[in-house]
């Protein structure tokens, strides 16, 4: 249980070093990596392999903060793309 913790808390560090990137694409993925780490950490230690549990665990949260910030990007383009074409329809 121990060891569990340790490799939990070293996840977790990792994965708010990452999010720390200047773009919000490096904080969604590094964001959703940790979260999904420290959830599948304690899926694997329920299940009995907390190695794994913590690796898909990153890889499914890193894959799910990536899809988010695609979405919030495709919905800010949206919202551009409308402001800029209420912009000439006033001119």
């Amino acid at each position: 249980m121990k060891k569990l913790l340790i490799v939990t808390i070293i996840v977790i560090s990792l994965g708010l070093v990452i999010g720390g990137c200047a773009s919000d694409t490096g904080k969604r993925v590094g964001g959703g990596a940790a979260i999904g780490a420290a959830a599948g950490g304690i899926v694997g230690a329920v299940a009995g392999d907390t190695p794994m549990g913590l690796a898909v665990g990153a890889a499914a949260g890193a894959a799910g903060g990536y899809l988010y910030d695609r979405h919030e990007k495709s919905k800010d383009k949206a919202y551009e793309d409308g402001y800029k074409d209420g912009q000439k329809k006033s001119e």
